[in-house]
């Protein structure tokens, strides 16, 4: 008699870690990346607008391998996709001190970085771990992954800001580079095995092509694409710049440092509280309401004093909904299309949050330059984040039942 029934929720909850700890280290090394904008800007005389615009490439490139790695990821498995992207991530932390040009700069902090980083990130460890979970745990699984980014932001900003201030970003990125050599090992509870896709998936689903234009004539997906552009273009915003805002207020870079660290710690909260409540309420009202508390979030910010207990708050409040998106998001996904090609079609959401993310990089540094402030980014952001409440509403969602079930208000 088998026993892998009885083994099945242990096996789960050890891939759930590995993803977690994976995605700790990935966007541990991404989301600290605002930290050296300025000590590269002193060192080399790189222009803040060079910088920001190598980094709004990263942003993009993010997203844009998000579909690819997540399709092959689909077809052939997770690990060779992870070991992959792991050995680029420490290619371009190793190779950026020594390409300080802006043309060398996009090319590691926005293509090596940035590819690495996406091929351990949330579309293929998603999709990986979907495959073997029923449809109700899914979205807490997101969670629980989502969560582990944040660990890892709230880990590295302090450690990063200690290490530049103490031995230079040179250092801090060699360092983080021998850290990133810690997820390869970490790859391998994500394996494929026999039965991967059973728990729901769509084993006649017409391969991936048709369900590629199944989700193209699907307007809640394209709903799900335009509020997550714009939830891109506000996280990348303040990843990129939010060290450069307190910076202008006259405040040190231990309170930016203190800062990103808040956003990653309550958004491990607000990972493992968004995704368990997806699990009792419709996940588009809750992408509703974190979408709409940001917009009340930086209103009462621009009315508050520039106090490096108005950053903490901020931070802290910020945090919770920072990536709490994903989880929802992803789980609609599967709720509309199955588990199949999670991977895939999350990925392309995905890519639709770093276009995004390159408009808010990018843009920030513009508005700097041009105006000496972030000012006009801020209300930009502030109705964006509106907006974005705003579309998730028409989107279908069905009430929890097997897959293949239309999806209903």
């Amino acid at each position: 008699m088998s026993s892998t029934p009885q083994r099945a929720p242990g096996m789960h909850w050890g891939l759930l870690i590995a993803a977690s700890a994976i995605l700790a280290i990935t966007m541990g090394v991404r989301q600290t990346s605002g930290l050296y904008v300025d000590p590269i800007h002193r060192d080399t005389g790189v222009s803040i607008v060079e910088i920001s615009f190598a980094l709004a490439i990263g942003q993009f490139v993010w997203g844009a391998v998000q579909p690819v790695f997540g399709a092959v990821a689909d077809q052939r498995g997770a690990l060779p996709v992870l070991l992959f992207g792991g050995v680029l991530l420490v290619i371009g932390l190793l190779l950026a001190p020594y390409l300080t040009s802006p043309l060398g700069l996009s090319f590691t902090l926005g293509l090596l970085m940035a590819a690495g980083a996406g091929a351990g990130s949330f579309s293929v460890l998603i999709g990986a771990t979907a495959h073997r979970l029923p449809v109700e745990k899914r979205s807490f699984a997101a969670g629980l992954i989502n969560a582990g980014g944040s660990v890892g932001q709230f880990v590295f900003a302090p450690l990063v800001q200690w290490i530049i201030g103490s031995a230079g970003w040179a250092r801090a990125m060699f360092t983080m580079a021998a850290v990133t050599l810690l997820s390869l090992p970490l790859a391998w509870p994500l394996r494929r095995r026999a039965g991967d896709h059973a728990p729901g998936a769509h084993l006649e689903d017409g391969g991936l092509r048709a369900q590629l234009r199944l989700a193209a004539r699907d307007r809640s997906y394209w709903c799900l694409h335009l509020g997550f552009f714009t939830c891109g273009l506000h996280i990348a915003f303040l990843v990129t710049h939010l060290p450069g805002e307190i910076a202008l207020c006259g405040l040190s870079p231990t309170v930016a440092s203190t800062s990103i660290a808040l956003i990653g710690l309550f958004n491990i909260a607000g990972s493992l509280i968004v995704g368990a409540l997806g699990q009792r309420f419709r996940m588009k009202y809750l992408l509703f309401w974190m979408y709409a508390s940001r917009a009340v979030m930086i209103g009462l910010y621009l009315l508050a004093p520039p106090t490096p207990a108005t950053f903490y708050v901020f931070s802290a409040a910020l945090g919770f909904t920072w990536l709490a998106t994903v989880p929802p998001t992803a789980g609609l996904i599967g709720k509309l299309f199955g588990p199949r090609y999670l991977g895939t079609l999350f990925g392309l959401t995905l890519l639709s949050h770093q276009l995004g993310g390159f408009f808010g990089a990018w843009l920030g540094g513009l508005a700097l330059a041009h105006s000496g402030s972030y000012q006009w980014m801020w209300y930009a952001d502030m109705a964006l984040a509106a907006l974005a409440a705003l579309i998730n509403l028409p989107i279908r969602e069905a009430r929890y039942g097997s897959h293949g079930v239309p999806a209903t208000r």
